[in-house]
């Protein structure tokens, strides 16, 4: 490889910054710059999360979720211990607690086994021994989920871009690209000729390549830069809560309902964190604006896009009881209470406080259908990360490692 390549990643999550690091780790010489429109780093998804290191449970056997997944989470508990931010791996407990999850429950043990977990399945006696305040027919324990700060492995990463001379740029937006040359036949690697001319709110950036990890804003950077995507990103805000001081010691580690087979959100869960503190949620509502964090923020841009996108409209009617669920559990710190005292019931209204949202960011496609899987594509020389949802923060290393190795080759 040429050593004087230039790579422009587009986006300072979590993905982003481990794409940038593995090209200064892996690819001695390229010149690497990291472009990010807010003024500090990790502002969205992953900055926003519950901070949980998945194990790739839920996911199906040889899917790009599960593979990434498993894979990730080891390469993320690698990092934290070499970089000393504290985490933890605690296991996990998926509750059931009405007869008709039963099977499912069944059927979730099953996969995890399929996909190389350590999971144990547990009578309510045995379920108690773990969380010993949750209300269970049965239950699931799974050991190899974690909790870690994903804000501290971002600042980690950025100490080492910066070690390693990378070009860190904040507040700067990419606004569009243009290409001066056509890469020669069978030259579209890294040691291709010619390149892309990226512009941005502070000028132009020439790159060879470019990879654009946008996350909330994908499908707009990807347009921008010359791909059109058939997918949408639709915002989904997730609304969290706090326990109370006086009633954290109701949970012990991570508490999760049997998921609905049909939705990608895992339903409303309980995580003690590595600080100690315990989240409660998240929700899943239609947000607003792609940065919608409360219902007063919304943008006229982005909900115009959402309701103009046939898929948008097929999504709601597909899942209109759901949907109206989760809004009345919005509005309704009652009945967000009701939906936690389904796993601990001695939680009551009270014990819950207020806590930052996050925004989750949905592809969709035209017929209404969510992109279950992680989705990246490579449109000449660009690479798109076009859905990256959670777990995608624990599977961040590995999604690194796909994109360089893989898809950023030699031609």
């Amino acid at each position: 490889m040429s050593r004087s390549q230039r790579v422009v990643v587009v986006g300072g999550g979590i993905i982003g910054l481990a794409v940038a690091e593995r090209l200064c780790r892996t690819r001695p010489g390229t010149e690497v710059t990291v472009v990010e429109k807010e003024p500090g780093w990790a502002r969205h998804q992953t900055g926003r999360n519950s901070g949980v290191i998945h194990s790739g449970l839920y996911y199906p056997p040889g899917s790009a979720k599960a593979r990434l997944c498993r894979a990730g989470a080891t390469l993320m508990v690698e990092f934290a211990r070499a970089e000393g931010i504290p985490h933890e791996v605690c296991g996990k407990l998926v509750v059931a607690t009405r007869a008709d999850e039963l099977p499912r429950l069944r059927q979730l043990a099953a996969r995890g086994r399929e996909n190389g977990l350590t999971v144990t399945e547990l009578d309510p006696a045995g379920a108690r021994e773990h969380e010993p305040h949750v209300d269970a027919l049965a239950a699931v324990h799974v050991a190899e989920t974690g909790v870690v700060d994903y804000g501290r492995v971002c600042a980690a990463l950025v100490r080492r871009l910066e070690a390693y001379g990378a070009t860190l740029l904040l507040g700067v937006e990419v606004l569009g690209t243009s290409t001066p040359a056509a890469p020669a036949l069978g030259t579209a690697g890294m040691g291709a000729r010619g390149g892309v001319t990226v512009r941005t709110t502070r000028g132009d950036l020439p790159a060879d390549l470019v990879v654009a990890c946008a996350g909330l804003h994908a499908d707009v950077v990807a347009r921008r830069l010359g791909h059109e995507p058939d997918t949408r990103i639709v915002p989904f805000r997730g609304e969290y809560r706090v326990l109370a001081p006086a009633a954290t010691h109701l949970v012990r580690g991570l508490v999760y309902p049997v998921p609905d087979p049909d939705l990608p959100f895992l339903g409303v869960h309980l995580t003690r964190g590595i600080d100690g503190e315990v989240h409660a949620g998240p929700n899943a509502v239609l947000a607003l604006a792609r940065e919608g964090y409360t219902w007063g923020t919304a943008s006229w841009p982005d909900l115009r896009d959402t309701l103009a996108f046939p898929g948008s409209w097929r999504l709601a009617a597909r899942h209109l009881r759901t949907g109206a669920h989760e809004m009345a559990r919005s509005l309704s710190a009652h009945r967000f209470a009701d939906s936690l005292r389904r796993l601990v019931p001695e939680l009551r209204d009270e014990d819950l406080l207020p806590a930052p949202a996050g925004v989750r960011a949905q592809a969709v496609r035209r017929d209404g259908s969510l992109v279950d899987d992680f989705l990246v594509k490579r449109s000449g020389r660009v690479v798109h990360v076009l859905n990256a949802p959670s777990p995608a923060a624990t599977s961040a290393f590995e999604i690194a490692r796909h994109i360089v190795d893989d898809l950023l080759h030699e031609g």
